[in-house]
């Protein structure tokens, strides 16, 4: 599996033939003889290897002409791990345009968010995938558009422009030209009908690339939640989304072959968005086989891999938050990090209505939270520094976290400042930036890990033997971190 896949069509058509789900995502096969387009692990019998042609993308596919197959619904497969474990101009746009800024800002906006002109933008776009940021974009919008019809019974006009459409007529054109169906018919056809009965409520199933444990990915996320803002509740991680046009509540819940997703959002344009960040916050993208074979060849952590294979890393679905968060929890507990962001969602948070109760704000933005008194924070005085230049800066925009930032340009602007060490500034890389090869040699965890499985004590040492588990040390992290009996390594019961 690698860049560029689409290209080897050998291994496409082995993958195809052996109806191997671990590619779906990676690239998509279409069909010269019914110009249908399928995921590899598509139910059917598969067709004959001089009938396959194979795309980056269902955007190229359906540039081409292709059609959404009916069986296997390709638009629905796990994204590309490329996205997340790349940090270069193309990896950047789609993150992008995942979380809705072609259809916000436009093309000039996207580029403008990645320091490149349109033209260069549109450019290395076509030539990996096939497709521009429009018509990527437009495949986005026909998903969300399916996902809405299937779900809810709201009012296709209500979804054309709910999905991102300009208009009925363009929705319409382009659920019949995507899926060979009217956006009638899909609703006919729909396998699952929406179980909901909350006012904005969506149900829905995240597919991800088998294994996955949930063991750490919800242990963590529980047992550092920020009261009103997280909880753990019937088994379902819920917290509250700062999405574009509104505010949302997720809740998320794990399965054994999907992640169960309900939405209750003030405003369903921002669906596409939400699904994005909590795909993202759950790390659903991953390629856990590949990242789980290179760790293997280490014999001091393959017992740990075999024992509990597929963990992820457990992300975020706000980079401010995040990096405002690690700061409060350098040095202390994660009571006390928890406690301390608790006292500042009370105070500056913004208010939300949960309708299950229990969840009550936003966390405070930079903006709010640069404006407070810094005399009222309850932390010493160095770590006060820290906190009000991370703020000011992220609410000036001189440091700006998000899905478009570079990592190194990142992580040069974070060690800048006052206070951001080296744990620091790692644990934002790994868990807001997303670098899948960000480690935390100094990690007391860490250490203690290393020391009780025989591989070196100091960070220096450690680093110099992390060097064989490139690119995937932020998932080393999580299996070292796993040997502990800390709360975050245990699904909560």
């Amino acid at each position: 599996m690698q860049k560029g896949m689409h290209l080897d069509r050998e291994h496409c058509v082995r993958a195809v033939q052996s109806k191997d789900a671990r590619f779906d995502g990676w690239f998509f096969t279409a069909v010269l003889t019914t110009r249908i387009y399928c995921r590899p692990s598509c139910p059917v019998v598969p067709p004959k290897a001089e009938n396959m042609t194979f795309y980056p993308s269902a955007a190229a596919c359906q540039q081409a002409g292709f059609r959404a197959c009916k069986r296997c619904r390709p638009d629905t497969s796990p994204g590309s791990p490329e996205w997340n474990q790349r940090a270069d101009l193309v990896a950047r746009a789609m993150r992008l345009i995942a979380d809705g800024v072609v259809d916000r800002e436009g093309v000039p906006g996207l580029a403008a968010r990645l320091g490149y002109s349109p033209r260069q933008v549109e450019r290395q776009l076509l030539a990996e995938l096939g497709a521009g940021p429009l018509a990527l974009a437009r495949a986005q919008r026909a998903q969300t558009a399916r996902l809405l019809i299937e779900t809810t019974p709201l009012p296709m006009a209500e979804i054309a422009f709910a999905a991102g459409f300009s208009s009925i007529r363009a929705f319409n054109d382009t659920v019949r030209e995507v899926f060979a169906l009217s956006p009638s018919d899909l609703r006919v056809r729909a396998p699952h009908k929406s179980t909901s009965h909350t006012p904005g409520a969506l149900s829905l199933r995240l597919p991800f690339r088998a294994p996955l444990n949930p063991d750490n990915l919800f242990g963590h996320l529980a047992a550092t939640a920020v009261p009103g803002v997280e909880e753990w509740r019937d088994g379902a991680y819920r917290r509250t989304l700062r999405l574009p046009y509104g505010h949302g509540i997720a809740a998320l819940t794990p399965k054994p072959d999907h992640i169960a997703c309900r939405l209750t959002l003030s405003d369903l344009r921002d669906l596409p968005v939400a699904i994005s960040r909590c795909r993202r916050l759950l790390d659903l993208d991953a390629d856990p086989v590949a990242v789980d074979d290179q760790l293997r060849t280490d014999p001091f952590l393959a017992p740990l891999v075999d024992k509990a294979p597929g963990r992820r890393v457990p992300r975020t679905v706000d980079e401010p938050e995040f990096a405002v968060r690690a700061v409060l929890g350098q040095q202390v507990s994660t009571a006390a990090a928890r406690t301390h962001a608790a006292r500042l969602v009370t105070a500056h948070g913004t208010p939300v209505d949960d309708p299950e109760g229990g969840l009550t704000h936003l966390f405070p933005s930079p903006e709010a939270l640069a404006a407070l008194d810094p005399d009222s924070l309850a932390m010493p005085r160095t770590r006060r520094t820290t906190f009000t230049t991370l703020v000011a800066q992220l609410a000036d925009g001189t440091l700006h976290l998000g899905a478009e930032s570079d990592w190194a340009e990142a992580r040069a602007r974070l060690l800048a400042l006052p206070g951001f060490g080296p744990w620091t500034v790692d644990v934002i890389a790994m868990r807001a930036l997303g670098d899948p090869d960000a480690f935390l040699p100094t990690d007391l965890g860490i250490r203690r890990a290393a020391r009780e499985l025989g591989l070196p004590g100091t960070p220096a040492a450690l680093t110099a033997r992390a060097a064989a588990w490139r690119p995937w040390r932020a998932y080393a992290v999580q299996y070292l971190w796993a040997t502990d009996s800390h709360p975050i390594n245990f699904l909560p019961v």
